[in-house]
């Protein structure tokens, strides 16, 4: 059985290390916050950052308040046998309402408006620029818990939801699922696309000067993925040259996006800083995962959401 959890600090860019903390007050490990060089006496970590220290520590578990994991190593962590875990399956409404509010900015120009509103600026967009995204189409790439999400959301605003999947079984919400190797043809016809695989080997890149030029000059692509899974120089020149209409993106190549990146600058392109998952509820659900996993590990059963 655990002895202590240890809840990282680094938590607190995305949460109060407290709020957890007290959520997890009624169960038997004592749960502490510590920091990388005050791991002593810890079995089990929760954290968002990564550091090797974490190999050195006596840890048999650590869990990832992020669903993402590919700042972890898994060879290391399975050498020194240390389980991994992950917070997979509980970001599914709050990134889908992120990119539905996306998709409403550019949709009714909401974000033009806003920028407008600083310089006390009354101007309209050009009559024929406003559209409804009952009108319109969106192809998301990736049906895991945020493509559904994403899928549910676009689906009741009225939209053609067409979906990419490595195994095109139906999902709701979807009218059509194609498989992986006719993306570029699946995000031709869309007016959103919207990115949401996991980052892999498989995936890293998959966005990229192909898949851009296939799609509509007045598109929108939007990426709630990882950086990496998009060629962010390729995205940059087809806004300049008017390959694509716009963008929304929430993750990078390189984070914080550099001041000197030019994508500050761009009128159609919404940047916002890796929040499209933030709610207040956050902490409470991860407590919920840390919760059951220690009563799993108590009763000898899997790990839910286990990766290593």
């Amino acid at each position: 059985m655990l002895s202590t959890i240890g809840i990282h600090e680094s938590v607190g860019a995305v949460f109060r290390p407290e709020a957890l903390r007290d959520a997890l007050e009624d169960i038997d490990p004592d749960v502490r916050i510590v920091s990388t060089g005050d791991l002593g006496g810890c079995d089990a970590l929760v954290t968002l950052a990564y550091d090797n220290a974490f190999l050195e520590a006596d840890l048999e578990w650590i869990h990832s308040i992020q669903a993402g994991v590919d700042r972890f190593p898994f060879d290391a962590l399975e050498s020194t046998g240390i389980t991994l875990t992950n917070s997979t399956g509980i970001h599914g409404d709050a990134v889908g309402e992120t990119v539905a509010g996306y998709m409403l900015s550019f949709a009714r120009g909401l974000h033009h408006y806003r920028d407008n509103e600083a310089d006390h600026e009354w101007d309209r967009q050009d009559w024929d620029v406003p559209f409804t995204l009952g009108e319109e189409s969106v192809c998301v790439v990736g049906l895991g818990t945020l493509g559904r999400g994403v899928a549910a959301r676009a689906d009741a605003l009225g939209m053609d939801v067409v979906g990419v999947k490595r195994t095109p079984i139906p999902v709701d919400h979807v009218g059509t699922v194609y498989p992986s190797g006719e993306l570029k043809t699946t995000v031709a016809e869309a007016r959103f696309v919207v990115v949401t695989v996991p980052l892999t080997d498989r995936t890293e890149g998959l966005i990229g000067t192909a898949e851009l030029s296939a799609m509509r000059s007045d598109a929108v692509l939007i990426n709630v993925a990882r950086g990496r899974v998009l060629d962010q120089t390729a995205l940059v020149d087809a806004l300049e040259t008017g390959t694509i209409g716009g963008a929304a993106l929430d993750v990078f190549e390189t984070e914080p996006l550099p001041a000197d990146s030019p994508l500050w600058g761009m009128e159609n392109v919404i940047v916002t800083p890796h929040a499209a998952a933030a709610t207040g509820a956050y902490y409470r659900r991860i407590a919920t995962l840390v919760r059951e996993n220690v009563r799993r590990r108590d009763d000898g059963e899997g790990l839910a959401n286990r990766v290593v």
